[in-house]
């Protein structure tokens, strides 16, 4: 974020009492807010139970909390939003649920890509996509190529994802590049002391180091997150962003994600600005 938002608009935005209040308590100056933001969407299904409903009901309505994280994002003028939106663990879940998701997958994003271009919004996926049914897959590179031209909010979607499979991806790469002769897997001084100069990021030649590695992620380009949010009371990463969330700050929320609104994202953003980030350092 290069400048302040405009302060009006934020308050016809965040227009309710308690919004207000929160909104009077952050601080909306350049590099008080975090650049980055990565929520795990945990607590669909426990919501929809709590109604009575099928799982998928929960998924639904979850959708509504995703377009006010990324509304309330693109007000305070967040540079990048990720979001969970599917593990690749979550194929164990039940067939029906798995198939209902795919296919609100495509409902959704044939909904909202022309929203996500009013509002400047640049789509981006991470995961593995060739085990997501074709409709899903097509549907997600059509919206990332219809917003790829956007420069405001860049919106990673993290889809049949694990950070585990991710990291080795990153090895395999590694071990490729070598043999290819473009990179020495020699840990050298600054790999080892893991403030390297990067070397081995976009040239694709060097030694190996943590920019390098880095580099051959899928989230090669993007920032490391600032913040990881996760709502429904659990407290754990679930194998999202192993590499990247090194040194965000964690919040956790009781609240099921269909509750999650643009209120709650503030609190988040309030409580991240009462930490100290020191990086390992005193």
């Amino acid at each position: 974020m290069t400048s302040s938002p405009d302060k009006k608009q934020l308050e016809e935005y965040f227009s309710t009492p308690r919004a207000r209040e929160l909104l009077e308590q952050l601080s909306v100056a350049p590099g008080d807010l975090p650049p980055h933001v990565a929520i795990i969407m945990d607590g669909n299904g426990r919501w929809a139970k709590r109604q009575g409903k099928p799982r998928l009901f929960g998924h639904k309505a979850g959708v509504v909390a995703v377009r006010e994280a990324i509304g309330a994002c693109v007000e305070l003028g967040i540079d990048y939003l990720t979001i969970y939106s599917f593990s690749s663990e979550n194929w164990s879940r039940p067939r029906d649920e798995v198939s209902g998701i795919m296919s609100l997958f495509v409902e959704v994003l044939a909904k909202e890509v022309r929203e996500l271009n009013e509002q400047n919004v640049r789509v981006r996926i991470i995961g593995d996509l060739d085990a997501v049914p074709a409709k899903t897959r097509r549907a997600f590179e059509d919206c990332c190529a219809s917003t790829a031209a956007n420069t405001g909010l860049t919106l990673v979607v993290a889809l049949n994802y694990g950070g585990r499979a991710d990291i080795l991806q990153a090895v395999a790469r590694c071990v490729r590049d070598s043999a290819a002769g473009e990179l020495d897997l020699g840990l050298g001084a600054a790999g080892a002391a893991g403030a390297g100069a990067g070397t081995g990021a976009g040239t694709g030649t060097g030694t190996i180091d943590q920019d390098a590695f880095a580099a051959r992620l899928s989230t090669a380009g993007i920032p490391d997150p600032d913040l990881l949010i996760r709502t429904s009371g659990e407290q754990r990463l679930s194998n999202f962003l192993l590499w990247e969330a090194a040194y965000a700050e964690l919040y956790f929320t009781d609240e099921l994600w269909p509750d999650f609104t643009r209120e709650s994202l503030l609190q988040a953003f309030c409580d991240y600005q009462g930490r100290s980030r020191r990086y390992g350092g005193v």
